[in-house]
């Protein structure tokens, strides 16, 4: 009996837990959640953020830059001579070069990188922007046909059932059999239409499951109302809010800061570099290795593209009576005249920059401007398409008192049918079109999709705050 109970309470929580896991598989998405998908399962998105994260790696090695060198040498010599003693010579040496001074070119070229760093960061998020709008077009375009297949479905209901009446009429001879006949090819293309919708369906559907990774069909959260008015932002209230989130704009951003350090890399380069040296070693013929030595020094290097110039000098001990002292200087004239330019050249190229910055800036409020406009227009078409749905409604309403009334015949109440039908369509995609507008004004101020109207209330309200005279100033007055 016990061994029966527990065999049931094994079955139950095993059942309760399959078919909880199959609830979360079937989890519906919504447009953000697709995108998310569709970039995660990108091969060629997950290559540029793994070269992204090398660069980044790469730039944080270059510290190394900043430590000293350290140079281990080992080294033997063997002189054979005819006329003294051979000499078998054991060296075992340690060299430490050091940066000390050289105009901050190596801190600029880190900036230079990590500026490069950034750029690569904006293209990765542009490119991951295109994956996500694929998803989400997709997306919208599934629902478009699920709502033309339904509202073609309706139809066809109807029109069938007329279809069906109209057959009793003509048994009683009370229409003609060419009315049946137009009637049937009626039905039978507005059946071919649905087919037609439903296998676009299923090729979009197959597409949006490549894309998003998944093995079968994911159940969608989102819904089209025709019915819903959303609200249309103020045009000030995005300019001040694409300033400092616009993805094009945030880019040439990066890319002036990166050109002004390249600049700025390029102009240091006639600053000398000023180096530190030092070197033990130990030798002897035989171990352990009795003699040793020490020294220290310093270099300055010139560079530049009309010559080259080092100096150095060193100082050094070894033991016990030895001491050492070496001094060098070389000149190279005209290593390369040809990169003189390069200073003209990156001032060029920042002034274009800074040019291309500046033109897409005053662009950007007409821009979005425009992009408001366009977001008032398609929901002024949705609310006109809505009302001539409404009308439409009405009209076949009107007609079907007009049908039993006989005032019209079954075929033309079936046009009228068709007509609304078209109607409905066209308030789909105006609704839509409506979806796609948001969309654009969501990307153009870099927000995740579906968050523009919670967007617009949080701004709306933080704008009457800042506009609010301050109550303790009420109080005063």
């Amino acid at each position: 009996m016990k061994t029966d109970r527990c065999l049931g309470l094994c079955i139950f929580f095993v059942f309760y837990i399959t078919s909880h896991a199959g609830a979360e598989n079937r989890r519906s998405l919504t447009f953000e959640e697709a995108g998310k998908l569709a970039a995660a399962a990108s091969a060629e998105l997950r290559y540029a953020r793994s070269q992204r994260a090398l660069r980044e790696g790469v730039w944080v090695l270059g510290l190394r830059a900043y430590l000293p060198q350290v140079t281990f040498l080992v080294s033997e010599d063997e002189r054979l001579s005819q006329i003294s003693a051979d000499s078998f010579i054991k060296t075992y040496s340690i060299n430490l070069d050091q940066l000390l001074f050289d105009g901050g070119r190596t801190r600029a070229g880190r900036y230079v990188e990590r500026a490069e760093l950034a750029l690569l960061s904006d293209d990765l998020k542009l490119n991951e922007m295109e994956i996500i709008e694929a998803a989400i077009s997709a997306y919208r375009q599934i629902l478009l046909l699920r709502m033309r297949i339904e509202i073609r479905e309706k139809a066809l209901v109807s029109l069938r059932e007329q279809q069906r009446i109209l057959e009793e009429e003509l048994s009683l001879g009370l229409v003609r059999d060419m009315d049946r006949m137009q009637a049937e090819i009626t039905v039978k293309e507005a059946g071919l239409e649905l087919q037609s919708f439903t296998i676009q369906l299923e090729d979009h559907e197959r597409q949006f499951i490549k894309l998003l990774g998944l093995s079968e069909m994911p159940e969608l959260a989102e819904t089209v109302d025709i019915t819903h008015s959303p609200p249309i932002p103020e045009a000030e209230v995005i300019r001040r809010v694409a300033v400092n989130r616009n993805p094009g704009l945030k880019r040439l951003r990066h890319s002036v800061v990166r050109q002004e350090r390249e600049f700025n890399l390029v102009s240091q380069s006639w600053i000398p570099t000023l180096r530190a040296t030092g070197s033990f070693s130990v030798s002897g013929q035989n171990y352990p290795l009795t003699r040793w030595n020490w020294s220290l020094g310093f270099s300055i290097q010139f560079s530049s593209p009309w010559f080259n110039a080092a100096s150095g000098g060193s100082a050094g001990w070894e033991p016990p009576y030895d001491k050492t002292a070496r001094v060098q200087a070389s000149f190279s004239p005209l290593p390369d005249p040809a990169s003189g330019l390069g200073t003209k050249q990156a001032a060029l190229a920042l002034a274009l920059e800074q040019e291309n910055y500046r033109d897409y800036l005053e662009g950007l409020e007409q821009e979005g401007s425009a992009i408001i406009r366009s977001l008032a227009l398609s929901e002024r078409r949705r609310a006109l398409t809505v009302e001539a749905l409404n009308l439409a409604a009405e009209k076949y309403r009107l007609n079907e008192v007009l049908r039993e009334l006989g005032r019209i015949t079954r075929i033309e109440l079936m046009e009228e049918r068709l007509e609304y039908e078209q109607k409905e369509m066209e308030a789909t995609e105006a609704a839509i079109a409506l979806l796609e507008a948001q969309r654009v004004l969501e990307r153009f101020i870099d927000l995740a999709p579906g968050t523009l109207e919670e967007f617009i209330f949080r701004n709306k309200f933080a704008f009457v705050q800042e506009q609010a005279p301050d109550k303790n100033e009420i109080t005063a007055k």
